[in-house]
């Protein structure tokens, strides 16, 4: 997931209710197993662990700035 920071991706991760979820995200971190990230749809910042991604899709390199 490395490889994704700084870039927006779209992701099919499991929730913490274990529920199926679709964001857009852009990658800010990746440490410890976990992807924290800023979500496009919610505006918000999102923590997801890397074990509970099921699929990803670059979608394109970030314009925003930090």
């Amino acid at each position: 997931m490395e490889r994704y920071i700084g870039h927006i991706i779209e992701v099919i991760y499991l929730d913490i209710d274990n529920k199926t979820k679709q964001r857009r995200i852009e990658v800010l971190t990746v440490e410890n197993g976990v992807v924290k990230a800023f979500c496009h749809q919610r505006q918000a910042l999102r923590v997801i662990r890397i074990e509970n991604i099921l699929a990803v899709k670059q979608v394109s390199v970030s314009s925003r700035v930090s």
